[in-house]
């Protein structure tokens, strides 16, 4: 195989365009030449690419008695090739890169796989770091070890085992959608990481499904997430001619099924922000009713008190739904039925 065709295979290899890898092909040819002709000296290899063949040239010095016939060339010789060439000068000299030879031509080989690994390290980062914080849509590629990795735009970015959600399949070309959490280069090998238990993941995915959340006329104000299982999220708006609430949950519920159906059936609470305290709890322990609430502003506590008939659904399954209120609001929150309430008011 001779230089071109190997060049060529790894332009394919990398989907790039031979004719976009120009400066790592004229770095690579210039390694390859000086091994080649067996100089230390610096060498310019400019290349020129057509559809075929590739063809380059090295520059030469114009000196006026020629020592070093590899890398110098007469006056005389030097005004063949152009007219007006002085001592000094550098002039492009044709050169074949097929006739390298096969040491050669194998240099020129690793020097470009090392200069694109390099590039491609930085064009990752460049792009994942613009991406830091936002949502990608990507392909579930594969597995490995613990790890699912996700094709997006020819990058694959690591899902690890801590911020996969269980319940989640991951099958090979699963479309999906991924919070980008990390751009790691501590390592040899550049990693970006992403989640999908990220509680930012489900900011942003409102934001895209929620143009008053996008534009800013609807704020998410906070947001408790288990998941895979349940969501809370806490929304608001300054502008009195807007329904937060319906705004997220969009026309007969399609904005948010949008967002149950991307987190594979999470069940999703969007509830009002209040700056009122008693009122916040209230609307964060829905669909459980409250009867009353005691706050306690020093411990940042609520004693909260339901009918006794509505006591398993503000605990929710596991204390889920107090949990996630909790975190929610911000406050510790102790409930009580009604009958528990009036015995321990007996005490």
């Amino acid at each position: 195989m001779d230089i071109l065709q190997q060049l060529n295979q790894i332009a394919q290899e990398r989907d790039i365009p031979l004719h976009d890898l120009q400066h790592e092909l004229e770095e690579s040819l210039a390694v390859a030449y000086k091994k080649f002709i067996g100089i230390q000296n610096d060498v310019a290899v400019t290349v020129t690419i057509k559809l075929s063949p590739l063809s380059a040239s090295v520059g030469k010095e114009v000196v006026a008695v020629v020592t070093e016939p590899r890398y110098q060339i007469s006056v005389e010789d030097a005004r063949k090739k152009q007219a007006d060439a002085e001592v000094g000068d550098i002039v492009p000299i044709a050169v074949d890169p097929n006739q390298f030879g096969r040491i050669a031509a194998q240099t020129a080989k690793q020097v470009l796989s090392q200069k694109l690994r390099e590039a491609e390290t930085r064009r990752i980062h460049d792009v994942f770091h613009e991406k830091m914080g936002d949502v990608v849509t990507g392909v579930v590629s594969r597995r490995d070890g613990q790890s699912v990795y996700i094709q997006v735009n020819k990058v694959e970015a690591e899902l690890p085992r801590r911020e996969q959600v269980p319940t989640e399949p991951y099958r090979p070309n699963d479309r999906l959608r991924v919070y980008v959490y990390k751009v790691d280069d501590s390592s040899r090998r550049l990693r970006v990481i992403v989640s999908r238990t990220h509680p930012n993941l489900l900011r942003k995915l409102f934001e895209l499904e929620v143009p008053e959340i996008a534009s800013g006329i609807v704020a998410i104000k906070s947001v408790a997430r288990e998941p895979g299982q349940r969501s809370k999220v806490a929304v608001y708006t300054s502008d009195e001619r807007v329904d937060p609430i319906g705004a997220c949950i969009g026309p007969r519920g399609a904005r948010v099924q949008a967002i149950v159906d991307e987190l594979y059936d999470e069940k999703i609470d969007v509830v009002p922000h209040s700056d009122d305290a008693r009122t916040f709890i209230t609307d964060a322990l829905s669909p459980a009713k409250v009867n009353s609430i005691k706050l306690n502003e020093a411990e940042r506590s609520a004693y909260v008190v339901v009918p006794d008939n509505q006591l398993s659904l503000a605990i929710g399954k596991g204390g889920q739904n107090v949990r996630l209120a909790a975190r929610l609001t911000e406050w510790k929150i102790d409930i009580r039925s009604e009958s528990q309430a009036a015995a321990e008011g007996k005490k």
